[in-house]
């Protein structure tokens, strides 16, 4: 195994991945740079099911281990919304900071723990023998009062992680990668990697 793709188009994706998975001996190509320009369409009820329906998808098209994620966040307040369509919420050419601003909006006179969200990311390795493999890791926080911070990327500014004092956007990426959603279903993916290596 020395190479895998990686079933996204997002560059801030892309880095995460690498930076987290760094140690590990396999090259990761995104869509791109595999030259694959393919749309699947994700019409699972859960993060998991997405993940498994594009993993599964190109890698029936290409023959070779793909590797996919579907991630958002999930407001409690707001029964969970916008959880699988977060990348779709209010219009997928809709900026980040419409969507952030809106979702503060949505929750002006709401206090406390009563803020409470969570990013989920469910990573799905789908492989040509048919098997797959998915896990799911969160990140706990609060829904901030203003976006803050500059790293990371979509709704980042406005999860606001109480051990931290900041926004997930405002830790830089090493912090982030060590405690983030992505990072917590990347290292359990690389356990699984680290067996078939």
């Amino acid at each position: 195994m020395s190479k895998i793709i990686v079933a996204t188009g997002n560059e801030g994706k892309m880095v995460e991945i690498r930076n987290i998975l760094k140690d590990l001996d396999i090259e990761l190509l995104s869509l791109k740079d595999a030259n694959i320009d393919v749309d699947v369409e994700e019409n699972g009820k859960t993060f998991e099911e997405n993940a498994i329906i594009k993993a599964e998808a190109i890698c029936k098209l290409t023959g070779e281990i793909v590797m996919a994620d579907d991630s958002g966040l999930e407001v409690d307040y707001l029964n969970g919304e916008p959880g699988i369509y977060s990348a779709r919420y209010m219009g997928r050419d809709t900026s980040y900071t419409v969507k952030n601003n809106h979702i503060i909006d949505l929750l002006k006179d709401v206090e406390g723990d009563d803020r409470s969200c969570r990013f989920v990311c469910a990573i799905a390795l789908a492989f040509p023998d048919g098997k797959t493999i998915v896990k799911r890791g969160t990140m706990e926080g609060l829904v901030a009062y203003e976006e803050k911070g500059e790293h990371g990327f979509g709704y980042d500014p406005i999860v606001y992680l109480p051990e931290m004092g900041k926004t997930s956007g405002e830790l830089l990426p090493d912090v982030k990668d060590s405690m983030s959603h992505r990072g917590n279903a990347l290292r359990m993916i690389r356990d699984e990697l680290e067996k078939l290596v």
